[in-house]
């Protein structure tokens, strides 16, 4: 069964507690809208991290677009949920 959008956020989160554990951003209030440089303060560092984590985590891989394509948490969602889906 396909986790919901909530669930994914929830799960991100918990995975960029994991790569992020110095950032003072509450990743437990994280929201669609935030955006991962200016909101969350990702690095190109930070990004490489996220991603293998996520990539990881929820069995996908980052193919035919880069993970800074992405800009929003929302985004990162969707691709998720459309990754997953495949």
């Amino acid at each position: 069964m396909a986790m919901s959008r909530n669930e994914i956020i929830k799960k991100l989160a918990e995975v960029m507690a994991l790569t992020m554990p110095d950032t003072a951003i509450d990743l437990a209030n994280l929201r669609e809208d935030m955006t991962l440089v200016g909101d969350l303060g990702l690095t190109s560092v930070g990004i490489l991290y996220n991603v293998i984590a996520i990539e990881e985590f929820f069995n996908i891989r980052f193919d035919n677009i880069g993970f800074a394509d992405l800009k929003t948490v929302g985004e990162v969602v969707s691709y998720i949920e459309k990754k997953s889906g495949e």
